[in-house]
This record gives C-alpha cells, structure tokens and sequence, in this order.
C-alpha cells in the first residue's frame, strides 16, 4: 500500500501532430493550475522547426509532471490524515491495523469527509492531523450508510481550505483522475494516476477509477487535472451491502468515488447529527434480469411503501419523476441512490390503467413473513372441475383446519376474487400478512359454503406420516420421439462436467415432476450409484434426480461460478420435460452444503427448496426473504460436531430473515442419513407446494 502512480489513457507516437493533439490539454492544464514562472530569459529554440520525436516525448512528460503536480498541490491544503486509536482488530472477514488514513475539509468551519470503512471498527478516538502539522480530536457527527461516508468535526482556530467540487455534467470517460491520500506524513500527499473509467456505477452513486486505491487513500479526494475533487474514495459494491463491502477491490483497478457534488448536496443533514439511510420501496422485480427487462413488480411488501401506494405485483413502474423508465435497472438506480424519508412520484402500468402514486422511501421494512392457510393442493383435479383447487391435505391445527375444510374441497373463491388454480392462489395469499382474516368460498358436494380464515404463518414442521397422493393416477400417453427416460446423461455444451440424471420410466407428459439437485461434498462421488438409491424414490414422488460432479481441484470443490451449470441444467430440463416450479430443490452433502445454499440463494427464481445433509461451516448471508420466491430449507446435522456452532448461527440468520427451517438432529457424528430419515425428507420435498 505504497506510493505509486498508474498512467493510463494517454498514447505517445512520434508525429509532431500526435504530440499537440495529445498534449494540448495538459500544457493548458499545466498553465491553469501552475504557478506563474519566475521571470528569466526566454527558451532557446522558439521558432517554428519542430522538436524531435526525443524532445517532443521528453516535453510531454515534463508536461505531464508540472499538471499532475499542479493539481495536487491545489487540493492538498484540503486533505488531512485520519489516525484512530482503539477499536475492534476484526470486523467480518476484514482486519483493521493501525496506520493512518485520510480525509477531506468540506466546509471551513471544521466539517471534515472521509470514508465510513475508516471507522466500522469503532474506534475509541479519532485525531486528524492538519496540513501544517497540527493535531486536533475529531468527533464522528453522523454517517451516510447509502453512500458510506462519515463526517467528522474539529475545532479549528481559523477558517479551513475547502477544495472545488466538479459539477456531474462536467466528468467525461477517459479524462485524468487523481487518486489523493495523506497516510505517510503530512508534508507531501501520496497520489495515484489514472483515469475515470466509467460513471454512474453502483446504481448511479459512484464514479469509477482505476487509479489505484487502498485504505491508506479511503476518504480522500479523487481529483482532475485542475485539482478540482471529483468524487470521494471508499470501497464499494454493486452487490455488497456490508459495512466492509468492497473492500476485496483494493487495488485491483477497480476504485470508486462518490461525487463530491452529490455529498455537498446532503451535507447539511449530516451537519444536524442525522445518519442518512438507504431508501426502500419494498419491492422485488418480477425479472432478476434487471439491465434487459421492464420494471415489472414481481411482489410487493406487506406494510412497504410501494403496498401503501397501493402498488401490487404485474405493475410496470415507467417513470420515477421526471425520468422515463424503460428497465428495472434504470429505477433500481433511483431508487438506490435516494435516502429513506425521501419522496418519489411514481407512475406505473396496470394493464392498459395508468396509476400516478406519491411514495415516501423508508429506512427498514419488517422481514417479510410468509402467510400461512394450512393446505397441500392436488396436483391434477378432475375434469369436471376446469377451475379452482382441490384440497390434497389439511395440516393439522392449521387455519383451514380450524376453519373446517375437508380433504376433496374445491376452493373457487378467495376475498372475493375468482381462485383459477393452485398458482394463483398462492400469490393471493402471499400478498397478505400473518393475523389477518380472509374469507375463503368452498365447493363441497356442490354446495358453496363461506369461511372466516385467520392466516397463521408457516410452521416449522413437516406433514405426519406418509401423505396421500398427489393426483390422479391415469394411464401415461406416448411419449414423443427423442425425449429420454431412465439413467441419461446431461451435457451443457460449454461446460466440462460430467452431469448424471434419471427420469423416472414411467414418465407421464401429463404430470409436473419435481428436480432434486445433489451437490456431492464428503465423499468421492459415483453418480450412478446415487441414482440407484434415488430411483424408487423418483418414481414414488415423481422426481427427476440430477447429479452434477464439480472439476475443480482434488478431490473436486465447487466454486461459485458453477451456479451457472445448474442454472442451464434446469433451463435444459425445463425445455425437455414437465417441471413442476414447486418443488425443485437443491441437496448439499457436507461441503456441498455451501455451494448449495449458494446456488439456492442465487437463483431465487428458479430454486424453491435448500437441503443440507451434514453441512460443514456455511458463511454466506441470508437475502431478504421474497413473497414471489418461497424458499424452504431442511437441514439435518449432528448436534455435537466441530461445525454445528457456525451451522447454528447461520439457521439463526435465516430465521431472523424469517424463512421457514426445518433442523434434524443426527446425534453426535457425521454420518449417512438412514431409510427413515432419507423418506422424511423425501415428504418435506413433497410438500413444498403448500399453501
């Protein structure tokens, strides 16, 4: 984490045109923010004969050197070094030492920016250290957790420097940027040269570099030739929302800035004491393809600013403001670069209907709790019944039951809304909220009848004993030509894994089967002798197994850029065979177990079940629970094993996200699970399509 310079952006050629062309703005540059120079005799060799490639190379260096130089000295009186003293050694994955770092006076009453990563360990005292040497306390006055920067405040005897901010309209790709920090002594500035590789990253709040940028720079200024601040460092992430999100970037050629404009914009508001949050709406698009596809509601929060406005799920946001929309990404960008309190005017699409609502952002929104009627549909119905759903299975103590719904009604109605089938309701009742009553209409013996429904919330408990079937046993048509029953082998043409499946013989194309992924981790793997165990098991629960094998390392690992195999896997199957979207899960077995969560958790769309057979330590974070993606998870471990304290803590993070778990308890040792146990969690698959 040294002093360098990166010069990038700048190509030299010999021809005396090239060389103007190229060192125009520099020497313009150079004469703007340069000292005038003493007086002296004029330069030798004035005249009109150009200079030699040599010379003409040499003079643009020098160039080049005087602007940079310019520059920095123009902002340095405005960057000062940070030191911190006490604090947490760790926080999440990232360690903290005890060098200095760097900030930026905004305002000459003493107000001072820099980076919020300098202080997520919670320092006891913060010192800034002034150009001129002087040391003065700071107190941390309050923090911007959208863009994760902080403000400090001394008391300073005289009025400080502040620097010029570049106006957003006047940053272009391609132009110089100077990475400023002050972290090995307060006489000179350590810099770093690059140039402005991109704008409007992290959904529009930050200005990319690839000057080199490291802790010893977060906080600083990123400058122009002019040595007018662009944009403040920190490490960020398009994904990441941790307080150390980023950070992994350092010096990678990968840097950001938050526009010094847009910090100036909300520095009042910081100076009150008032910690600025990120701005939710509350919604998740129905696309997670967010750069090609409309802004499509695919849910909407209970209790969330976008349910307040009355906005629900098939909604199609087309302007936020002023601004058209044309693509999710487009509002997530203005979305994210608001703060929680402020307001949007929205207008949106509900079929042909245009709908204009006034929005307020807010800074939490409750972890969303999936509402609960108590039932298993069937998954086919008899044709005299084209409409509603068939009830398979009532849960015991559940709210149909204590409604009095029975075993083969059809429900035709919910809240005075026409119910087509199983699909839709489920969406219906996912749109509402635990405690809340619901009036559902039944068809029983061709008789409709009413009920009162109080909707709990799912139970963390399987269906006792075996479950009666699922649909209604016909005879299979004939299959078409060319689609595969029995032990077959899947290929994704460019990927190098070996991938085993089995479709159960007696596939019928008029029944929805389920995708049992499984991820091997403990024990070398042969695919084939897995199906052999499963095969029983698909043909009684109509299942189609799936068993990839990893090629990375010995003995083979998954790495997290094979959630792509699974995601072309399940495209592949879903072209060839009827898949049922209910229940397609995804097993870990031991170190598969991470790699399975992953895979569960990055492909909401797709994966509705995660399973962890034995898993070993899983560090990864719970996303926000999604009413349009229901996931449930099993996990069966041993209750004394080296890793059943971080398994522990993550069952504990994905019940705070509040998904439904179920936690089977092995004993003491890692160890197979048994018929008996490998038959419940086959009934926890099968009811995945609860409701």
């Amino acid at each position: 984490m040294g002093v360098g310079k990166r010069k990038t952006g700048l190509v030299r050629v010999g021809s005396w045109l090239t060389f103007w062309l190229t060192a125009w703005p520099i020497l313009w540059a150079a004469e703007v923010a340069a000292p005038n120079p003493p007086p002296g005799p004029a330069p030798q060799n004035a005249g009109n004969t150009p200079a030699s490639a040599k010379t003409a190379k040499e003079d643009l260096e020098l160039l080049e050197q005087k602007a940079f130089q310019a520059a920095v000295e123009r902002v340095a009186p405005s960057v000062v070094m940070i030191e911190t003293v006490g604090g947490l050694e760790k926080v999440g994955p990232v360690l903290f030492g005890t060098g200095p770092t760097t900030g930026l006076i905004v305002d000459p009453e003493g107000y001072i920016i820099s980076s919020a990563f300098n202080f997520v360990n919670k320092p006891s005292s913060i010192l800034v250290r002034l150009p001129d040497g002087s040391r003065k306390a700071a107190k941390l006055v309050a923090n911007d957790t959208n863009r994760m920067i902080s403000l400090l405040k001394i008391e300073a005897e005289r009025l400080l420097p502040v620097p010029e901010a570049v106006p957003r309209s006047q940053m272009r790709v391609g132009q110089w940027a100077i990475a400023v920090g002050r972290a090995f002594g307060e006489e000179h500035p350590n810099i770093t040269v690059g140039i402005i590789s991109a704008l409007n990253r992290i959904w529009g709040k930050a200005i990319q570099t690839d000057a080199a940028v490291s802790p010893n720079n977060y906080g600083g200024p990123l400058i122009d030739i002019h040595g007018r601040v662009l944009g403040l460092l920190a490490p960020l992430s398009p994904q990441g929302t941790s307080e150390v999100a980023g950070v992994e970037w350092y010096d990678s050629g990968i840097g950001f800035a938050i526009p010094l404009e847009d910090i100036l914009q909300v520095l009042p508001r910081l100076k009150q004491g008032k910690d600025l949050k990120p701005g939710l709406l509350g919604i998740q698009f129905k696309n997670p393809n967010l750069h090609i596809s409309e802004a499509e509601i695919g849910s909407s929060r209970p209790n969330s600013p976008a349910a307040k406005a009355g906005l629900k799920a098939g909604d199609r946001i087309i302007q936020v403001n002023d601004r058209p929309i044309r693509r999710a990404a487009e509002l997530k960008e203005e979305i994210s670069k608001r703060y929680a309190g402020d307001k949007l005017r929205l207008t949106a699409l509900r079929g042909k209907d245009r709908i204009e609502c006034e929005v307020e952002l807010v800074a939490e929104i409750a972890p969303y709790v999936r509402p609960f009627l108590g039932i298993l549909p069937m998954r086919s119905q008899p044709g005299e019944y084209p409409a509603g759903v068939v009830v398979r299975y009532i849960y015991p103590n559940s709210p149909a039951a204590k409604a009095g719904i029975q075993p083969g009604d059809l429900l035709v109605r919910f809240d005075g809304q026409e119910v087509k089938d199983a699909a839709e309701l489920r969406q219906l009742i996912a749109d509402r909220e635990p405690n809340q009553t619901v009036e559902v209409v039944l068809r029983r013996n061709g008789q409709e009848q009413n009920r009162q429904i109080l909707l709990d919330q799912v139970p963390e408990n399987l269906p006792a004993g075996p479950l009666p079937p699922a649909r209604i046993a016909g005879k299979p048509q004939p299959l078409p030509e060319g689609v595969k029953v029995g032990t077959v082998e899947l290929k994704v043409p460019e990927m190098p894994h070996e991938v085993w499946a089995y479709v159960p013989d007696s596939y019928d194309l008029a029944v929805s089967y389920g995708v049992v992924f499984w991820l091997h981790g403990r024990a070398a793997l042969d695919p084939k002798e897995l199906i052999t165990r499963w095969k029983p098991l698909c043909d009684a629960y109509d299942l189609i197994v799936v068993v990839p094998k990893a090629v990375h390392g010995t003995p083979p690992q998954w790495q997290a850029g094979e959630i792509e195999l699974l995601k072309k896997l399940l495209e592949n199957l879903r072209a060839a065979y009827h898949v049922d979207p209910n229940r397609v899960v995804v097993i870990g077995d031991g170190a598969g177990s991470g790699f399975a969560g992953m895979v569960a958790f990055g492909h909401r769309e797709g994966i509705r079940g995660l399973a962890m057979v034995c898993p070993e330590p899983v560090m990864i974070a719970a996303p926000e629970n999604d009413p349009a993606y229901p996931l449930w998870v099993y996990i069966a471990r041993p209750a004394k094993d080296q890793h059943t304290a971080q398994v522990d803590a993550f069952i504990g993070r994905l019940r705070a996200a509040k998904y439904p778990v179920i936690v089977k308890d092995l004993g003491e040792k890692v160890r197979e699970l048994t018929a008996d146990e490998l038959a419940e969690l086959l009934r926890w698959i099968d009811a995945l399509d609860q409701i």
